[in-house]
């Protein structure tokens, strides 16, 4: 098996200030409510999640900036108290924003000496360990030296190093449970990081090996006895189903990350029930997450009949929506055609998505696609329709309603026109439905013809 070395990139977590920069308000408009939603995380990702929140919401700053300096001391890395000061002073210096001095929070030195000293001794005793271990040709104990130094550079915040004693670990692993074990922990760090685009490779490298040791567990009980192989079959699959999930989640956020909403959101609605991410919940993602995440990119990609198989008629995605009650009412609205409830809901919980460490940056392409699709509803079943009367419908003015139906002209979605005098839309396409059903299946016959032909083709050979 081959490893991929991950780049520097990854030992560099840019502040969010320095990407695209979205202030969000916290009023009555827009409620969040800090502690409740940071109470869903714990280690390292609260203390990320906050510094993206001093750098998304200055109303909420101040009070992120000490939330993050008490996750500071539940950590291993000092470095930590520096990070969070430059994000909340990178928002102090901007021009709209006033906020009281950083100086408000003080840094507890003592604790960053003490930890600084632990860190040290703990780092030379595992160095010293693993030394021991390559100069005895410890097979089993060097792969073990290596996943906890990567364990250590992890909780101190050093990545890079991180990186490389989990991938080096693979040379040591002697089965295929050593190496699904080594891309977890590599999969835990590249999306704790937010690198998006390592993710696929380890999730396909986890997938065979878990298909691996599945396998040889079923050969290693199929010869024993009755009485002691009924029992453990039910426990691998729990474990399988539980590795899956994690798998699931991993292969989501990468195709969030590449914008491949509607594949993002087929991975995203068919993760198991919370229980089955185990310990990444909580350390990397909360359940209410994945129902902003599955939600916003079901209604941005799927069809309304998928919307309702997939989405709606899911009982384990239901488990999640309870988690962020809106999102239940933000589906409800878009199925029976409320779309002006459902862009005011959007708006209204705008905050609470951009604060996401892993959506903020696709919030405002998701919302732009709800919208279109909304429009292209709503316009489908009229020839004609009164520009008015689309006004009322979405709460827009008629000069934002014609902005917006003849931007969707010009990119195709909508195939009509606009009598800017009379204030109307008009439908230009005449379907002809006989049609349209005898080419399908002119070409269905034709796809069946081909098939068989491959087929009888093969059977020769």
């Amino acid at each position: 098996m081959d490893i991929d070395y991950i780049e520097n990139e990854i030992s560099q977590l840019q502040p969010p200030a320095i990407q695209r920069r979205r202030i969000r308000p916290v009023d009555d408009a827009h409620p969040f409510d800090l502690d409740a939603y940071i109470s869903g995380y714990s280690g390292r990702t609260a203390f990320d999640r906050l510094v993206h929140i001093i750098s998304t919401c200055p109303t909420l700053a101040p009070q992120a900036l000490k939330l993050a300096f008490a996750q500071i001391e539940g950590l291993r890395d000092p470095t930590l108290y520096q990070t969070a000061m430059n994000a909340y002073d990178a928002v102090a210096d901007l021009p709209e924003v006033q906020l009281p001095p950083s100086e408000f929070c003080s840094v507890n030195t003592v604790w960053c000496e003490e930890v600084t000293k632990k860190n040290q001794a703990e780092r030379t005793k595992l160095e010293v360990e693993l030394k021991t271990y390559s100069n005895n040709m410890i097979k089993e104990s060097i792969r073990m030296g290596h996943r906890d130094l990567g364990d250590f550079y992890r909780a101190t915040g050093d990545y890079t190093q991180a990186l490389k004693h989990y991938t080096k670990s693979r040379e040591f692993c002697s089965t295929s449970q050593h190496v699904l074990d080594m891309c977890l922990s590599v999969l835990e760090l590249v999306i704790e990081q937010r690198n998006y685009s390592h993710i696929s490779s380890y999730v396909f490298k986890a997938e065979g090996a878990l298909d691996t040791a599945s396998a040889a567990a079923a050969s290693n009980t199929a010869p024993g006895s009755n009485n002691i192989s009924a029992a453990p079959p039910p426990k691998r699959s729990a474990e399988r189903d539980q590795v899956q999930s994690k798998l699931d989640f991993a292969m989501a956020l990468f195709q969030l990350g590449q914008a491949n909403y509607e594949k993002a959101a087929q991975l995203f609605l068919k993760i198991g029930p919370p229980d089955s991410l185990g310990d990444w919940i909580g350390k990397l993602v909360a359940p209410g997450d994945f129902a902003i995440y599955g939600t916003l990119c079901a209604l941005a990609s799927m069809s309304r009949s998928a919307i309702k198989s997939q989405l709606t008629g899911n009982a384990i995605f239901s488990a999640y929506i309870e988690q962020e009650p809106y999102v239940r009412d933000l589906t409800q609205s878009y199925l029976s055609s409320d779309f002006k409830n459902v862009l005011e809901l959007l708006e209204r919980y705008s905050t609470r998505h951009y604060v996401d460490i892993h959506m903020y940056s696709h919030v405002y392409d998701l919302t732009n696609l709800i919208r279109n699709v909304a429009v292209v509803l709503y316009f489908q079943p009229f020839q004609t329709i009164r520009l008015d009367r689309m006004s009322a419908a979405f709460g827009w003015t008629v000069d934002e309603v014609e902005k917006e139906v003849v931007a969707l002209i010009q990119s195709g979605q909508i195939q009509g026109r606009v009598d800017s005098q009379n204030k109307a839309s008009e439908a230009s396409r005449k379907v002809d439905h006989r049609a349209e059903l005898f080419a399908r299946a002119i070409n269905t016959a034709a796809e069946i013809q081909s098939t068989n032909r491959k087929l009888l083709l093969r059977m020769r050979l």
